[in-house]
């Protein structure tokens, strides 16, 4: 169960390098990028249980601090190597076929002309984070930006799916200010193949919105940061 997360998260990780013109690998145990990778994302993730340190640090950039590396067994200790626990998530599971929650709102794919306006309320405002997700992304096959409008027209909140062969991942789930969660899990949602299974991962204040939605803990992922 955790690993169809743990590889559509990578795939997506490696769609999100290739908008910005950065090539990872994929290996028997670990994905890494040989470049640094874009903001807020692993430079490395791990694949298997067994995946050691050696198969995460071997293929990325440490020149200079701040390389990080996604954990998704929560397996290893990369302190002895310089690097510090960054935060802690659980990984989430939604099966196919269960009823989903309504949706209130127009929930639709995000075209190119709306898409600096999703990235920036993606980002609360800040121009620098929401150019992360650049027009490039649009073209991937296996990528949706989904975003709902109220009636009024305002900005409900968004979020990435990421299709793979057996399950869709959510990730950069996002609520405007005054929106409930759970209306934004509820609209995207509507928007995701009911064949599958979907999943991702959350941690903190994002987690409970996610179980109400019909969620499960299926295991822990950590991420450690360099320097």
């Amino acid at each position: 169960m955790i690993d169809d997360a743990v590889h559509n998260n990578a795939e997506w990780c490696q769609a999100m390098c290739a908008a910005h013109g950065i090539s990872g690998t994929f290996g028997p145990r670990a994905w890494s990028s040989p470049r640094r990778t874009p903001l807020y994302y692993p430079d490395a993730v791990t694949l298997t249980q067994n995946a050691t340190a050696g198969d995460v640090l071997a293929g990325i950039d440490r020149t200079a601090p701040g390389a990080s590396v996604k954990d998704s067994h929560a397996r290893l200790d990369l302190t002895a190597e310089g690097f510090r626990l960054l935060f802690e998530a659980d990984w989430i599971h939604r099966p196919a076929g269960l009823p989903l929650p309504p949706a209130e709102g127009d929930w639709r794919t995000v075209t190119t002309r709306e898409l600096a306006d999703w990235a920036l309320a993606w980002s609360g405002g800040d121009p620098e984070e929401a150019a992360l997700f650049r027009p490039g992304l649009l073209d991937h096959p296996a990528t949706t930006l989904v975003v709902g409008h109220g009636p009024d027209g305002r900005l409900l909140g968004g979020a990435v799916l990421s299709a793979s062969t057996a399950v869709t991942g959510v990730s950069n789930l996002f609520a405007a200010d005054g929106t409930d969660p759970a209306r934004v899990w509820a609209g995207c949602l509507a928007l995701t193949d009911p064949a599958k299974p979907v999943v991702g991962y959350e941690s903190g204040d994002d987690l409970p919105p996610a179980l109400a939605a019909g969620f499960e803990r299926t295991g822990p992922l950590r991420v450690w940061l360099d320097g």
